[in-house]
């Protein structure tokens, strides 16, 4: 790589991490949920912090309210019953308000829950930025992309100790530390893969795992493995994500000094 195209990938990280840390401490992002509910606990469908009565019919989530709980739906005050699906979309277009509060609903391995995301969230305002390794190009390496003859399910750990399965698709190859290594990666909608991994300095210098984003392969299965890039999980930031640990075998034994390392709070 040259100078030049050295200085350009150092602006286009130090702009994607600007964008990180926005993204991260925005009213919405990850900082803000305060709870993850899940009906199961509660079969009478009274959630103490969450207004309404939240029960599942029929593979629905149902919701009923009173005046007094002061809940919205679709922007509009509400009372009565309604049944809801999984919310998809961004958490401020969320079906579901309370106040500033969005209450969205979600859906895991046939559970169902309610997420409540809240602006003023203690994590929200103690925030003040995601330490990073600066951009070194020594971590950006040529892979290749192979996929599975068919794609397969593992059961792993989630950080809330729950074991849930995590659809896999194939595994990006490339050379570290004069070897290859390989990671295990899901396809994304948009055809761009993710890695839920570990490396020597996972609950050492670095959060205890991270996810790494690769772009959508080529077509001959080349793709850029550009570990200044790696993540911080989102439960780095609140307590109540489920995020999966790594698959067996994505555990690098090399220390990643790149990427996101930890969430600094003032």
């Amino acid at each position: 790589m040259s100078t030049e195209a050295q200085q350009q990938a150092a602006q286009d990280w130090q702009r994607w991490h600007e964008e990180r840390t926005a993204t991260v401490s925005a009213p919405y992002g990850p900082l803000s949920l305060t709870g993850t509910h899940w009906l199961s606990d509660y079969p009478d469908g009274r959630i103490p912090a969450v207004p309404g009565q939240w029960r599942e019919e029929d593979g629905e989530l149902v919701l009923t309210a009173v005046p007094e709980d002061g809940l919205t739906v679709d922007g509009k005050p509400f009372t009565g019953r309604v049944a809801l699906g999984a919310d998809r979309g961004p958490i401020d277009g969320s079906r579901v308000a309370h106040g500033e509060r969005r209450l969205v609903v979600l859906s895991r391995e046939g559970l169902w829950a309610v997420r409540d995301f809240d602006p003023s969230s203690p994590a929200r305002r103690a925030f003040r930025a995601i330490e990073a390794t600066p951009y070194d190009p020594r971590w950006a390496l040529p892979g290749t992309f192979r996929p599975y003859e068919t794609s397969r399910t593992v059961r792993v750990e989630n950080a809330d100790g729950v074991e849930r399965g995590l659809g896999l698709a194939g595994e990006i190859a490339f050379e570290l530390d004069g070897a290859e290594r390989t990671l295990q990666v899901a396809v994304e909608a948009d055809g761009s893969l993710w890695a839920v991994f570990a490396d020597a300095t996972s609950g050492n210098t670095s959060y205890r795992f991270r996810f790494l984003r690769p772009a959508a392969p080529a077509a001959d299965g080349t793709v850029t493995v550009d570990l200044n890039r790696a993540t911080l999980p989102p439960c780095a930031f609140a307590d109540h994500f489920i995020c999966p640990f790594p698959p067996p075998g994505n555990t690098l034994p090399v220390a990643v000094e790149a990427g996101e390392r930890s969430r600094t709070d003032g």
